[in-house]
């Protein structure tokens, strides 16, 4: 069988770091920290104080009021970075075959605060079962694929993927899979998470797995820095056009970049942590290449699931070790997750993007509030510490993995 290539011609982001494309990628080409204090909710007895917030963000800007309130968070943020995606794409909506084109999602919890808050509401009451009608269609994770299928028509492929924090990349490589498969020209694909609240954080804090660096948020975020404590929480969303290449050529679509490769694979070892050697890493990272039909020398840039946890980090970092070889020394290598945070079920998606405004403007970003060299990381690989770096970028690679062993990779291709 002949597979179709696959493309990006559109993108869009809403981020920690800037409410549109633009926004995100000059916060991260400049080294720029979207850590601050919390401000949905009052933080006051709770261990973690900050987050990774999306700022000035007013759902009535993109929506009426009426629509708005029907939606949880994660749901305004799909539907928001969507419109920037089709309309970066240049896709003429009234001449493409809508029936043909899907929506692919990823959201690893979608409306917890809906849930939260009406559960809570509840409680608070006499038993007397006083719920939204909106509550259930808030709360469930597929719901903002199909409200972007809903808002243009797409009647394609329509679903929602659930793989934890490898989720929104799980949902690029659906895209990608239907696309060379011939079950549709174009999907609109990438994830969204809303979950700075309550329940996040409490749970977080409770794992031990968030930074509880209070004095210093901006800095907290701090992949392969000895000093690391936890990862950072984030919220925000990415949205990206996949497209046939044939069909793009033909409308005379720019073009991004190449979707080349993929891999998805398991640690099958424990429920958060990652194998000690990387060994599930190691798979889905040679899996991709084999599909990419790609050497590791070939690969330019990795922008690392990196989330500054005392263990994820080493173990993402030996597993490159094992795959490149002597080449390792010679990619670069970031994590966008120290301006960003992390995303949870969105992470892949705003990282795909990074990876690929990376190659557009031949940038790497950086990673950021490194301060301290740990002895179990090799220092002679280049982590692009603090400051930006230039270098021409052919192929660059994007790494998510996610609680209960998950992890996705991407490969993308400059043409």
């Amino acid at each position: 069988m002949q597979f179709k290539r696959v493309v990006v011609t559109g993108l869009g982001a809403l981020t920690p770091l800037g409410n549109n494309l633009q926004a995100y990628w000059e916060g991260l080409s400049n080294g720029v920290s979207g850590a601050d204090m919390i401000t949905l909710f009052d933080t006051t007895k709770f261990k973690t104080k900050f987050a990774c917030e999306v700022k000035n963000f007013n759902a009535e800007d993109y929506m009426d009021r009426k629509e708005a309130r029907k939606l949880d968070r994660f749901a305004q943020f799909a539907l928001v970075t969507t419109e920037e995606a089709i309309k970066d794409s240049g896709l003429d909506l009234d001449k493409v075959e809508k029936s043909r084109v899907g929506v692919i999602w990823g959201s690893g919890i979608g409306g917890l605060t809906s849930f939260f808050h009406e559960s809570a509401d509840f409680a608070k009451g006499d038993g007397t079962p006083r719920f939204s009608p909106f509550f259930i269609t808030k709360m469930i994770s597929d719901i903002a694929g199909g409200l972007v299928s809903i808002k243009y028509g797409f009647g394609g492929p329509n679903y929602t993927t659930v793989s934890a924090c490898a989720s929104s990349n799980n949902a690029l490589i659906d895209a990608f899979n239907m696309i060379r498969l011939g079950k549709s020209p174009v999907i609109v694909t990438g994830g969204s998470e809303a979950c700075v609240n309550e329940p996040a954080v409490g749970g977080f804090n409770s794992m031990k797995a968030l930074s509880e660096r209070n004095d210093s948020p901006k800095t907290a975020s701090r992949p392969f820095d000895k000093d690391r404590d936890g990862f950072v929480l984030g919220e925000g969303s990415a949205a990206l056009v996949l497209e046939e290449y044939e069909h793009a050529k033909a409308r005379g679509a720019k073009i991004y970049c190449e979707v080349v490769g993929t891999g998805l694979s398991a640690d099958a070892y424990h429920m958060t942590a990652p194998h000690p050697e990387g060994l599930g890493v190691i798979n889905v990272l040679n899996w991709a290449l084999e599909e990419a039909n790609m050497k590791a020398s070939d690969i330019d840039y990795i922008n690392v699931h990196g989330t500054s946890t005392p263990l994820g980090d080493i173990a993402e970092l030996k597993a490159i070790q094992a795959v490149f070889g002597e080449h390792a020394y010679k990619v670069n290598i970031s994590s966008t997750k120290s301006m960003t945070g992390h995303l949870l079920g969105g992470a892949g998606a705003i990282e795909a993007v990074a990876s690929i405004m990376a190659m557009k403007h031949g940038i790497i970003p950086p990673t950021i509030n490194h301060f301290t060299d740990d002895e179990n990381i090799d220092s002679k690989l280049n982590l692009t510490f603090n400051v930006a770096q230039k270098r021409d970028i052919n192929v660059a690679i994007s790494n998510t993995f996610g609680f209960g062993g998950h992890n996705a990779t991407v490969i993308f291709r400059k043409l």
